[in-house]
């Protein structure tokens, strides 16, 4: 099977970047794991590009529930795994690609029960496993410290003390169990934003989906498991929507393609040896302007794509890539 074949702009959910990451690791072929499944679009995409299988893999248990009207249609190609793409290579060796599209689905967005979008009441929830302790769990638990921490560093909110001294005192009168309680709580701490800016809450909502959900301990450890399942010559895909993501995945490629960078601008830059990956875009790709017009979601997407040396596989430092550090956390 052959073609790049996107879907329609009228379909519930347009995958981000898929034109540009399918000719990126053109041509497809071989067994191939989504990370992150999701309502399909990458996987659907990855097999009518090519791939003889694909392993698509999702902590939430909704995507499958959701793809079993259409993925009998696949037969064998398409393997459902439910998990975490940190374990990915306990659930398959010797692959020929693997694709992540990070953060939260637009199908979980659009359920307010979820309690991802401060658009939607609902119960704050944010699990994406549907497991384990919630947003309503961590906002009502944690100290003041601990709120302000997370905000800022997973969140890049400037106002995050002011924001976690106010949800403390909101919590004091009645427990803050809904998304538009905890939206008006954070509206309250920041000016109103001009037109084209985005709604208030969206960073605090950001980071405490992502401790939640350990988001960036999943990607920091995602990216190492790749490095062991994938074979020589296999590739490794992977679209961001922030700074932080960014980041992290830009200084693991560069740190594995034995390019650690430079102290300052005038050292020399220092080289690995036995580098692990060879960088197939120097620069993250973005959404061009079709894109754009088709899936407005895409505007902050960025595409990293990476391929496979036969070097072992082996760790890296959370710190050496950007890893936003808690205090008092465990990296």
């Amino acid at each position: 099977m052959s073609g790049t074949a996107a879907p329609s702009p009228d379909d519930p959910h347009i995958p981000v970047l898929l034109r540009p990451l399918l000719a990126a690791v053109a041509p497809v072929s071989g067994v191939w794991l989504d990370g992150t499944f999701g309502a399909g679009g990458y996987t659907r995409g990855l097999l009518a590009a090519g791939a003889d299988r694909v392993i698509a893999v999702d902590r939430d248990p909704l995507a499958f529930e959701l793809a079993a009207d259409w993925a009998g249609e696949y037969g064998g190609r398409l393997v459902m795994q439910q998990g975490v793409f940190s374990r990915m290579d306990e659930y398959a060796s010797d692959l020929d690609g693997v694709v992540l599209d990070l953060g939260v689905s637009s199908m979980q967005l659009d359920l307010a029960e979820r309690g991802f979008s401060f658009m939607k009441d609902g119960p704050l929830d944010m699990r994406m496993s549907q497991e384990g302790p919630s947003a309503a769990d961590l906002v009502n638990t944690a100290t003041e410290a601990e709120l302000a921490d997370i905000l800022f560093h997973y969140g890049e909110e400037r106002a995050s003390r002011r924001i976690a001294r106010a949800i403390v005192k909101a919590r004091a009168d009645a427990p803050i169990e809904t998304t538009l309680q905890l939206a008006a709580i954070v509206e309250s701490c920041l000016p109103r934003p001009k037109p084209g800016q985005s709604h208030p809450a969206t960073r605090s909502f950001q980071a405490l989906r992502i401790a939640v959900n350990a988001e960036y301990d999943e990607l920091f450890e995602g990216l190492m498991a790749a490095e062991r399942a994938l074979k020589p010559g296999g590739k490794l895909a992977v679209v961001t929507f922030h700074s932080i993501e960014d980041r992290m995945v830009k200084r693991f490629l560069q740190a594995r393609a034995g390019r650690s960078g430079r102290a300052n601008r005038y050292a020399p830059e220092t080289v690995e040896d036995a580098p692990r990956f060879e960088l197939l875009t120097r620069k993250a790709v973005g959404p061009d302007d079709q894109e754009l017009a088709e899936n407005p979601r895409a505007r902050s997407a960025k595409l990293r794509v990476a391929i496979r040396t036969d070097a072992s596989a082996g760790t890296v430092d959370a710190k050496s890539i950007g890893m936003p550090q808690l205090r008092g956390g465990s990296r």
